[in-house]
């Protein structure tokens, strides 16, 4: 048998393989040698119960207490991944899995691994992605923090869904499960503990179909050491993650509001001291509203810059507000629109200046039209620039092969 004959049969005994297994379920794991024997025992019990076809896959991430023996003896395949991180963990975990359906797990005894049939249920039944939901469960006393449970994780739920339409109570549950499909669907880059929340993110960008089912959280069996989890930190890191991947909540939203406010200003008050309530607005909040409305108009371009960038590497799928804009926008007509609001500006200096050469050269009073001119002029400039490099980043397209 030549070598090339070998790699053929190992191949296609690795796709034979692959096809018969229906379940895989992966446990991070780093220094749980008081409970992944528990957990391997268990997930292998559940499998045999249920009928179902599958194998326990263990990802070590570096532990020196002899888990990844005591996994391999408990039954798991073990699959050492030398790059720390909850992520690295769960990413090379669902790369190795040989099976369709993927059921992820914490490996310390907290979750409750004969409850897996209820996810395949789910995944059976059409689900890309099955989120277990501790909140809408039970959480045995000790299981949680109070911070964590009634602020924490409602908080961060709530502004992943807030922030990409996603409906799950619990984003940063560890027991999920979802299809090999749409894990590749979701191209995962996380390393750390926010890899919780972008699997949620990239399903929901995607449209894909999400389920919650309430399950049980319960108290570790550590007792070497406590939970890896660092409340503040991950928290932050969870924050970060979900801010990065939205530019129309951190960009957009946030800069059309600075030039909404700073707009009304700069050209209300261009006539004149206003009086509203007995208060008197004048050139002063004129001088504010310049400054907001283009510092506004720097956050909205740097938002798109980041859509354009998001889309070009494909980080998630098409946003129909950029869609939108590459239909019926284009470096031609950033320039002229560019232009003709510095040309707008360059005509009211032009009239200042002939006023003040009229008056022969005296004292001059045209702070307000100079304010409204040097605004225009500077957002003019920078509405060229800026389509220059929108056009830049939009000459980063996904090749065709690239889903």
């Amino acid at each position: 048998m030549n070598a090339f004959s070998g790699k053929a049969e190992a191949v296609a005994g690795a796709t034979r393989l692959e096809e018969e297994l229906e379940v895989s379920v992966v446990l991070p794991c780093l220094n749980e040698a008081d409970t992944v024997a528990t957990c391997v025992t268990t997930a292998i019990e559940s499998l045999r119960r249920l009928g179902l076809r599958g194998e326990v896959l263990v990802v070590d991430n570096g532990s020196d207490d002899g888990s990844p023996e005591i996994a391999r003896a408990a039954g798991a395949r073990v699959i050492l991944e030398p790059m720390r991180g909850y992520g690295n963990a769960l990413r090379r975990g669902a790369e190795e899995a040989r099976a369709n359906f993927i059921v992820m797990a914490d490996a310390d005894d907290s979750y409750d691994l004969s409850e897996l049939g209820r996810f395949v249920d789910q995944l059976r039944a059409g689900a890309d992605l099955v989120m277990g939901s501790r909140l809408k469960g039970r959480i045995e006393p000790g299981a949680m923090p109070w911070l964590n449970q009634r602020i924490g994780n409602p908080l961060l739920s709530g502004i992943l869904n807030l922030l990409f339409k996603g409906r799950v109570s619990d984003a940063h549950c560890g027991m999920r499960a979802l299809t090999k499909d749409a894990y590749r669907r979701m191209k995962a880059t996380a390393p750390g503990m926010e890899f919780a929340s972008e699997m949620v993110i990239k399903a929901s960008l995607a449209k894909m179909r999400i389920v919650d089912i309430p399950i049980t959280l319960r108290r570790d069996g550590r007792a070497s050491h406590g939970p890896h989890l660092r409340p503040l930190r991950d928290g932050w890191r969870h924050l970060r993650f979900m801010l990065l991947h939205s530019p129309t909540w951190l960009f957009l939203i946030p800069g059309a509001f600075l030039m909404l406010i700073g707009i009304v200003p700069l050209f209300v008050l261009g006539w004149g001291p206003v009086r509203v309530a007995g208060l008197t607005f004048d050139y002063h909040y004129m001088l504010v509203g310049s400054l907001l409305t283009i510092l506004g108009f720097q956050v909205v371009m740097t938002g798109l810059f980041a859509k354009a960038y998001c889309h070009g590497v494909r980080l998630y799928e098409s946003d129909p507000m950029l869609e939108t804009l590459q239909r019926h926008f284009n470096l031609e007509r950033g320039i002229l629109l560019g232009a003709a609001l510095f040309l707008g500006g360059f005509v009211l200096d032009a009239r200042i200046l002939i006023r003040w050469l009229q008056s022969g050269m005296g004292a001059l009073n045209a702070i307000r039209p100079a304010t409204q001119a040097s605004t225009l002029m500077i957002i003019g400039a920078q509405t060229i620039f800026s389509s220059f490099f929108l056009s830049l980043l939009w000459l980063v397209r996904p090749r065709e092969n690239d889903h």
